[in-house]
């Protein structure tokens, strides 16, 4: 039986197309019959209704995180074959409050969500985070086995990239998390017209060549819109730019981690 490969998509910066990575490269890895799980993290919840899904009280990893329910009836199917979701809530926000309160808060998700890392399930899993490093991001890093940084095409992105990559370096000497690493960096809302986005790209790609992906996201108005009718970007536009650079990026990523039989 395969392993599970767990990914947090992580970035402290908001608007930089992480949720967007999320629910795409989710759905891209389901499309190649990777049997996935995309848990929403952000109390904001735009991950679920990305897909669909209305927020629905007491169903989040929350109730879990205070000793309530199973993690396993939190799971939804969402009608795609081989992607289910751990959908977000409103009360999830109040976790970043009472975690800091338990003893080793810092590896409560990782518990809460052990036995569907350990169930065979899934293959990937992947975490969406809210746009802060706060409880619940640091929480998802101390589970995962891999941070994804979704990183902007622009110079403000890059200055939070050294911020987010000594946090990963701090959890793992620290011993919360000791085989975390930066399973790579994906560059979005690239600008095919502007100058500037290929000098951000380049620029990432000099200083850290083996980490950066080689497939980029484009800046499409259809990436934005996809979302309001809770459909990913392969069943809101198959002939997208978007759409292809998504299909790659999951192939890749499936190709790196080892993830298809």
């Amino acid at each position: 039986m395969a392993s599970t490969t767990v990914f947090t998509i992580a970035n402290q910066k908001g608007g930089v197309g992480k949720t967007t990575t999320a629910v795409n490269l989710a759905a891209g890895l389901a499309d190649l019959k990777i049997p996935t799980l995309l848990i929403d993290l952000d109390p904001q919840a735009n991950a679920t209704s990305g897909l669909g899904f209305e927020k629905e009280e007491g169903r989040s990893v929350y109730p879990v995180l205070m000793g309530e329910g199973s993690i396993e009836e939190m799971v939804i199917e969402t009608g795609r074959k081989h992607l289910h979701l751990l959908p977000s809530e409103v009360d999830l926000a109040a976790a970043e409050i009472e975690l800091a309160q338990k003893e080793d808060y810092l590896l409560q998700l990782k518990a809460a969500l052990a036995p569907l890392f350990d169930s065979g399930d899934y293959r990937a899993v992947i975490i969406d985070c809210p746009p802060a490093l706060g409880m619940l991001s640091m929480n998802s890093l101390a589970a995962a086995d891999h941070l994804l940084v979704a990183l902007q095409c622009e110079y403000l992105a890059l200055e939070g990239l050294g911020q987010i990559l000594s946090v990963v370096d701090r959890l793992r000497d620290a011993g919360v998390n000791d085989h975390l690493d930066v399973g790579g960096i994906i560059m979005t809302m690239f600008d095919v017209r502007t100058n500037l986005s290929r000098e951000v790209v380049e620029e990432v790609r000099a200083n850290l060549p083996e980490k950066i992906f080689d497939t980029v996201i484009p800046r499409t108005i259809r990436l934005s819109e996809a979302p309001s009718f809770g459909q990913t970007i392969f069943e809101y536009d198959k002939m997208n730019p978007g759409t292809t650079a998504y299909r790659n990026l999951a192939k890749e990523i499936a190709k790196r981690f080892g993830l298809k039989k």
